[in-house]
Formats: C-alpha cells, sequence, structure tokens
C-alpha cells in the first residue's frame, strides 16, 4: 500500500509529463544531465549532437528512465544541417514542447593571441547553432500555438572575461537572442529565457589545477562550485507550467558569483 502511494506521489509530481523536449549537445556535459532530468521529470527527449556511437548511447540512456527518446546526429553550427534535423524531428514526433540550445566549446586564449579561427568557431557554434535551431525548430511551435526556448548562457555573458572574448561575446549574443526571441515569438505563446551558469562542476573542471579551482571557489558567496543538476533544475523550471509567466530573462546559476 505504502508502495503504491509513493508510486502515485511520483506519478503526480513529474511536471513535463507527456512532453516532447530536444536538447542540443545532449550527448555528454551538461547537455546530457539536463536531457536526463527533463526525462525524470516525464519529458520524451530528442537526443541531438554530432556521432551516430554517441548519439545512440545516450537515446539508450533516456529509454532507460522510461521515456520515448530518439537521436538525431548533426553538427548544430550547420544551418542547412539543422533544417534536416528540423524535419527528421518533425516526422518523428508529434509535437516539440521544449527546445534546450546547450551546444558549447570554448577556445580560451588573451584577445591579442585569439586567431580567427579561434573566434568564429566559438561564435559558430555557442551562438549560430541556437539561432538555426530556433529558425528550423520554432515554425512547429508556432503552429502549436506553445512552447519553451531555453538557451545556455554563461556568467561570463554578463560580466566578460579575461581569456574568453570569444566565448563571453557569443553568452552575450545568446542573452540577446534570448531576449529578441522573447518579443518576436510572445504572442504566438512561445516563451524564451536564458541560463547563466558560473563555475559549474563537470569533467572540464576536474582537469583544472587545485589552485584554479579555489582561485575561482573563492569568488562564489557559497564557497563552492554548482553541479549540472542545480543548472538542469533550473531548466526543468523554465521548461514547465511553473515558470508560464516568465519570459525573456536570464537566470544566473552561480552561487551569488554575479550579482
Amino acid at each position: 500500500m505504502e508502495a503504491d502511494v509513493e508510486a502515485g506521489f511520483e506519478r503526480t509530481m513529474k511536471r513535463l509529463e507527456g512532453k516532447w523536449a530536444l536538447v542540443t549537445g545532449s550527448t555528454r556535459g551538461l547537455g546530457r544531465t539536463t536531457a536526463e532530468w527533463l526525462a525524470k521529470e516525464g519529458a520524451n527527449i530528442v537526443v541531438s549532437g554530432r556521432g551516430d556511437e554517441p548519439v545512440a548511447e545516450s537515446v539508450a540512456a533516456m529509454q532507460a528512465l522510461g521515456v520515448n527518446a530518439i537521436g538525431i546526429p548533426a553538427d548544430l553550427s550547420d544551418y542547412h544541417e539543422a533544417h534536416r534535423l528540423a524535419a527528421e524531428t518533425f516526422a518523428a514526433v508529434p509535437k516539440l514542447d521544449i527546445l534546450v540550445n546547450n551546444a558549447g566549446i570554448t577556445r580560451d586564449t588573451l584577445l591579442l593571441r585569439m586567431s580567427e579561427q579561434q573566434w568564429d568557431m566559438v561564435i559558430q557554434v555557442n551562438l549560430k547553432s541556437a539561432f538555426n535551431f530556433i529558425h528550423a525548430l520554432t515554425p512547429l511551435m508556432v503552429k502549436q500555438k506553445g512552447g519553451s526556448i531555453i538557451n545556455m548562457s554563461s556568467v561570463v555573458g554578463l560580466s566578460g572575461n579575461t581569456g574568453q572574448a570569444n566565448y563571453s561575446a557569443s553568452k552575450a549574443g545568446l542573452i540577446a537572442l534570448t531576449k529578441s526571441v522573447a518579443k518576436e515569438l510572445g504572442p504566438r505563446g512561445i516563451r524564451a529565457n536564458a541560463i547563466a551558469p558560473g563555475f559549474i562542476i563537470s569533467d572540464m573542471t576536474d582537469q583544472l589545477s587545485e589552485a584554479v579551482r579555489k582561485a575561482w571557489t573563492d569568488t562564489i558567496p557559497l564557497r563552492r562550485g554548482g553541479t549540472p543538476q542545480e543548472v538542469a533544475n533550473v531548466c526543468i523550471f523554465l521548461a514547465s507550467e511553473l515558470s508560464s509567466f516568465v519570459s525573456g530573462q536570464v537566470i544566473p546559476v552561480c552561487g551569488g558569483m554575479y550579482t
């Protein structure tokens, strides 16, 4: 009896039951964690990323959580690839409720040492890919008269950062894109918001020296790095009806680092 009550409670607590979410860059890292936690809240997942094998592995992980999942490999920074992915998505799923633009890379160096290729690559993946997917996928949301677009920005998009001129510019551009999309598509019932993570513990930060990690955490009032799940929790909020009157906003997830 108690188990039945708990199972019933879990079912009622799934905020995204029956919704479909596409998460770019969801084969690893923050994107993978975000997709998994959306799935745990009941969302069906479209996995998007590079490489057939990583995409297939992520799809299997989502299906193991008890939801429907499909995978469509694509070069996220390529406009035509994004539109091909959109066509395949439209053919495979009945609707698209949530789009999470998470794909991102870094090519850090001081501005005067930065090559044109390092600049272009980061802008292409971090900013243009978001434009590509919004442009390709929102027609389905417009037809549905609703949807939630969540763009993964960064606190450095709000503050800038030494050695990250390309990354900071791409994430600042993503914030401006979010606000513009919110204004343009709001009348169609589509919300757009951005999340600005700070220092989040990941495979990438694990490669930093202890001294560098301490220098980072010393700048954070909570005196620790965040976890991918803590970012995913905000994504769940923005994807769900809990945020039904929230649009055009940027939510820092940074432990008070940016105030």
